[in-house]
Parts: structure tokens; sequence; C-alpha cells
């Protein structure tokens, strides 16, 4: 059961972003990563402490608005996400994870 429920925590997390803006937000120890929407701030937490074997400290999320995207005359709309910024403990990093020495 146990193994189970790490799954689902895996599968929380889907991707980490990289911009401009999320490579600023890594000089404070901030992360940013696309989570599944109905995820809670607890699930979050728990999934990227069990992921990359790291303490978290605090995490903001935030609710993107689906957009507007039209083909010829239909209207669609994207996909609804969630972002998390994610921070973590003094001494904690995720930078060789994400930008690995060449």
């Amino acid at each position: 059961m146990a193994e189970d429920n790490l799954r689902k925590l895996a599968d929380l997390v889907r991707t980490p972003i990289v911009t401009e803006k999320a490579t600023l937000l890594m000089e404070q120890n901030k992360y940013v990563f696309d989570v599944d929407a109905k995820s809670t701030k607890p699930q979050i937490k728990a999934a990227i402490e069990h992921l990359f074997e790291v303490k978290v400290v605090s995490v903001n999320t935030m609710h993107r608005p689906p957009k507007k995207r039209r083909v010829g005359k239909f209207v669609g709309y994207k996909p609804h996400y969630k972002r998390a910024i994610v921070t973590l403990a003094e001494g904690d990093s995720l930078q060789n994870i994400f930008f690995p020495e060449v």
C-alpha cells in the first residue's frame, strides 16, 4: 500500500519549469514545477521531498487560467494547469539536477 502512495506522489509533479523568471528564482533557492491541478500543498511538499531527497520549507501555488485558442472558426482552450513554487531549506539545492556539469 505504501508503494502505491509513493507512485501517486511521483505523478503529482509533472515537469520543472526553466524560464528566465524561474532561473532568477533559483538564486533564492526557489524552484518552479508544473503540478497536477487537483494536488494540495502538503501533497506537493511530500512529493518533492520524496523525489529529490531535499527539505521543503514552503510551497506557493497558482492556478493559471486556460487560454483561448482558435483554429479557423472553432474556438477552444488550452489545458488548465497549476504551478508550484517550492522553497528549499538552506543548504539544499536542485541546481545539479536541472543543470548538470558538462
